[in-house]
């Protein structure tokens, strides 16, 4: 989440005429978040989120998220649910760029993970892997491993002293490329599980939002994502693999699905994967974002150490010993 596009009052006077809600008196844009722009929305009683998409997002592929978060409500996994306007879209236009309007989801998200919640976690991600099974939608990943070279093309490495780290990428992207599985379990993934997009109320799982990276992609990929964005502890800039933050998120997970050792013996090269992805987006964004933008930019460097790490590691047990 992140603001690029300013909204008024008047915008707020037209939502008012497009949607069938208690009418919205209060505004507040929401600065987590790197992709689309987001605001808080309060009426007397309740509370939504309006989504402005903005840079990755496909407009055609935008019905597929307003879909499949529809349709997991229905099966009964908590996250927001999009509402219709007036005329039965989920979307509408603001600032002419597409938009819609989301339930808000009670709870928030937490700063660090203790081990039961990375166990709930992994739960979760297990109902909601078997839940898409029944989910008749389909994307291709956009942010898939054979994605990933066109972005690593446009980053501009703007000084010499950055040409080790561009050689540091080419050389793991390639070798990333080469070993990346071919036939895993697969099936719908949220795509994007950071710690900023799972909610807690009371100390208890409530929900996940921001379903824009949603998409068909290999089950233990999603957990390649979670072990990279959830499972790292910080000690001063320093970023260290908790192993028994691992060990709990997929024993939450195989209490409700099953890994196979197929799925085990990929994971390294997942997270390896997941890792580059998200350095190669952040280091995109560190150089791309316009400065007018109301929006905290996350540090790349921080998945140039993870991506360290995974390569110093190797099979499955090296995960959680």
């Amino acid at each position: 989440m992140a603001v690029y596009t300013k909204i008024n009052k008047k915008d707020i006077s037209y939502i008012n005429k497009k949607f069938e809600i208690e009418k919205i008196i209060n505004f507040k844009g929401i600065k987590q978040g790197i992709e689309n722009t987001n605001y808080l929305l309060k009426s007397k009683n309740k509370k939504f989120i309006l989504t402005i998409f903005e840079k990755r997002v496909s407009q055609k592929e935008i019905p597929f998220f307003m879909k499949l978060m529809d349709q997991l409500n229905n099966l009964k996994i908590n996250c927001p649910r999009p509402q219709k306007n007036k005329n039965g879209s989920y979307l509408i236009k603001i600032k002419n760029k597409t938009a819609c309007i989301v339930s808000f989801l009670k709870g928030k998200d937490k700063k660090s993970l203790n081990l039961r919640n990375c166990h709930d976690i992994g739960k979760m991600i297990a109902e909601m892997h078997l839940c898409t099974k029944k989910i008749n939608l389909y994307r291709e990943n956009s942010m898939s491993v054979k994605y990933l070279k066109p972005l690593l093309k446009s980053i501009k490495f703007k000084s010499k002293k950055f040409t080790n780290i561009e050689k540091f990428l080419k050389i793991n992207f390639k070798d990333i490329k080469i070993k990346w599985p071919k036939k895993l379990p697969s099936g719908i993934i949220h795509g994007d599980l950071f710690i900023d997009n799972i909610f807690f109320n009371k100390n208890k799982l409530s929900g996940i939002i921001d379903f824009y990276f949603a998409a068909n992609d290999f089950f233990m990929y999603e957990i390649a994502i979670c072990v990279n964005a959830l499972c790292f502890d910080k000690k001063k800039s320093i970023f260290l693999l908790n192993k028994k933050k691992v060990k709990n998120l997929i024993k939450g997970y195989e209490s409700v699905k099953k890994v196979s050792i197929k799925e085990k013996k990929s994971l390294n090269i997942l997270c390896r994967g997941a890792a580059m992805r998200y350095f190669l987006t952040r280091l995109f964004d560190y150089s791309n974002t316009p400065k007018t933008a109301l929006i905290k930019i996350k540090d790349p460097r921080e998945y140039y150490q993870k991506l360290l790490i995974h390569n110093n590691l190797k099979t499955y047990k090296d995960y959680l010993k």
